[in-house]
């Protein structure tokens, strides 16, 4: 089927218009999963249907089309200077001439840092430890549910053998239209991005269909809903 990005009506597979409202409809291409054989996008990145992750096959075929004689350009050498370095006199030691000129070198004391350059060091320490906190509060029942701070890539959906949930959805009311891997939030720089892996049912971001292998920039107050008829919804949260 093609979800109508207009009015995110689904579509039989091959319709180039909208029927709903007669909007042009993008081109989808459907293959095969190699796992399972069932039918799914072709820019999808997992099956809905058995969870196959169809990123590594495509990463193998596009490695395996590279020439392997591929040169790699190398850097330009740099030229030396014609004239020669002289070094600071005030920055080399002085020759030792007796024993007593070893004991001076060795009772010199250490360098002191100042106050504010070791506040600073502390300040950088502190702001390196502090994490976006984020939850997804979920519309039909009001419960919240966080976002592990641990996990750079979270995966919502049910329970499986091949790419088990962190944040499992069987629980919830109408859970029968998300796939048992939907969808991924992950957490790169100071942002978090959701994308669909190629669910049977589709995601939508604030009621608009998010094509699979896409990924939208969460802002707090996104509506997220998995699958059709915004039956299980979650409001992202940020603290």
């Amino acid at each position: 089927m093609i979800i109508c990005p207009s009015c995110a009506h689904s579509n039989p597979d091959g319709a180039t218009n909208c029927e709903a409202c007669f909007t042009p409809l993008p081109v989808v291409v459907m293959i095969n999963c190699s796992n399972c054989g069932a039918s799914v996008q072709s820019d999808a990145s997992f099956c809905g249907h058995c969870g196959f992750d169809l990123k590594s096959t495509k990463a193998t075929e596009v490695a395996v089309s590279v020439a392997p004689e591929t040169a790699v350009p190398q850097p330009a050498a740099v030229a030396a200077t014609s004239s020669p370095v002289v070094p600071d006199p005030s920055l080399v030691a002085p020759p030792l001439t007796s024993p007593d000129d070893l004991t001076e070198i060795s009772t010199v004391p250490p360098p002191v840092i100042a106050a504010s350059t070791a506040q600073s060091f502390g300040n950088s320490a502190k702001t390196q430890l502090q994490t976006i906190r984020a939850s997804l509060f979920h519309v039909q029942t009001n419960i919240t549910l966080e976002l592990p701070a641990h996990l750079p890539v979270i995966h919502l959906g049910k329970p499986n053998n091949v790419i088990p949930p962190d944040i499992d959805v069987s629980g919830f009311p109408d859970s029968d239209v998300v796939s048992r891997v939907h969808a991924d939030i992950r957490f790169e720089g100071d942002a978090f991005y959701f994308e669909d892996t190629g669910s049977s049912n589709g995601s939508y971001i604030n009621n608009t269909a998010l094509p699979a292998g896409n990924r939208h920039r969460l802002r707090a107050g996104d509506r997220i809903a998995l699958g059709k008829g915004d039956k299980v919804s979650f409001i992202f949260q940020t603290t």
